[in-house]
């Protein structure tokens, strides 16, 4: 599994269209996916599903609005139940040919939700539009498909993974039933090409996936992790950030890791819609070819993730999104993105 800023084919999204993700606001978020297309497309291609015509007809109009590139902006009629492909969509991998392989998890809904059944279609559909091979990766004990979300993975690209306890090894929203730490570090072993899984505990507050990593921790080069640390005590972001903190101590310490490099990012204040408080945090961001749409939340860290991720990724040009309004689909940049890896044949002889 390449890291995150290793070089892209093209970026995969879901139009959205299913008004119960945000209450009573669905009408707004074409108007920030339309941003967030508007600034991907001058990096790399944006492959789009549209689950209708008219959800078709309705993102052309939001991207023409924003001026967006038509040469780099694909749309395809493919239904789906959400838009979060970074848990519905294939992981692209790099196989030993250099080529790009979707690995397809099978998805549940998070264990949670019922309407499901056009997501888990969406790996095959995307095989079928890129041409690209796709295996489904299954349980050794019983021949039933792995279910996994790629939201829940954060991979240097160098063989280190990052996952949570909660969500893999608590007794909420369960989503292989029996597999435990070492089933799943050999099948991140096999499928993945990971040779040391990190695990962190909790994910944020608010967070619906019960513990996705991608709201917490990311790498952002190959030994340097940016963690997601509240420092106010009386917040419930803080003892689970700490308990985080040490486990990357305890990892970079560690002989078989190798030193790494923690940086923390602030979270925003809380962030709370009808009494819930959204999992609203910068480290949700996305790196595509040579730019980092980052998550903020009109609040004055904004400024304090962005410079910091700026200072990090020097060779990357940071832009905020704005997504208070994102947010209250409990999800944002990243976990609507699904990248696809750019081919390496240079690796063929490897």
């Amino acid at each position: 599994m390449p890291a995150e800023w290793e070089p892209h084919r093209a970026t995969w999204i879901a139009w959205p269209h299913h008004e119960p993700d945000w209450p009573g606001k669905l009408p707004v978020i074409p108007w920030v996916y339309a941003e967030i297309v508007r600034v991907l497309a001058d990096c790399e291609p944006v492959e789009i599903l549209c689950h209708s015509r008219e959800v078709t007809a309705g993102a052309r109009l939001a991207l023409d609005a924003h001026g967006v590139r038509h040469d780099r902006v694909a749309l395809h009629h493919v239904p789906t139940d959400r838009v979060w492909l970074r848990d519905s969509a294939p992981t692209g991998v790099i196989d030993t040919a250099g080529e790009v392989v979707l690995v397809n998890w099978g998805f549940n809904g998070w264990a949670k939700y019922s309407n499901w059944r056009q997501d888990v279609e969406v790996g095959g559909m995307m095989a079928r539009l890129t041409g690209l091979g796709r295996e489904e990766p299954t349980r050794p004990d019983t021949g039933e498909r792995v279910v996994l979300e790629g939201g829940g993975i954060e991979a240097n690209g160098q063989g280190l993974l990052l996952v949570t306890e909660e969500w893999l090894l608590t007794d909420v929203q369960v989503r292989n039933p029996g597999l435990g730490r070492e089933d799943y570090e050999e099948m991140f072993a096999e499928w993945l090409g990971i040779r040391r899984t990190i695990w962190l505990g909790q994910g944020c507050v608010g967070d619906d996936t019960h513990g996705h990593v991608d709201d917490v921790a990311r790498f952002v080069s190959t030994d340097t992790v940016v963690l997601a640390v509240e420092d106010d005590p009386s917040d419930e972001n803080h003892a689970r950030s700490m308990d985080n903190l040490r486990r990357l101590e305890a990892a970079s310490a560690s002989a078989e890791t190798g030193p790494l490099k923690i940086v923390t990012l602030p979270f925003p204040r809380p962030v709370v819609m009808e009494g819930t408080r959204l999992p609203a945090s910068y480290t949700n961001f996305y790196i595509a070819n040579g730019v980092v749409l980052v998550p903020t939340f009109n609040d004055p860290n904004d400024r304090a993730a962005l410079n910091t991720l700026a200072d990090l990724m020097p060779s990357h040009e940071v832009i905020g999104i704005h997504a208070v309004d994102l947010v209250w689909g409990l999800g944002t940049i990243h976990c609507l993105t699904q990248q696809e890896p750019a081919r390496r044949t240079s690796r063929a002889n490897d």
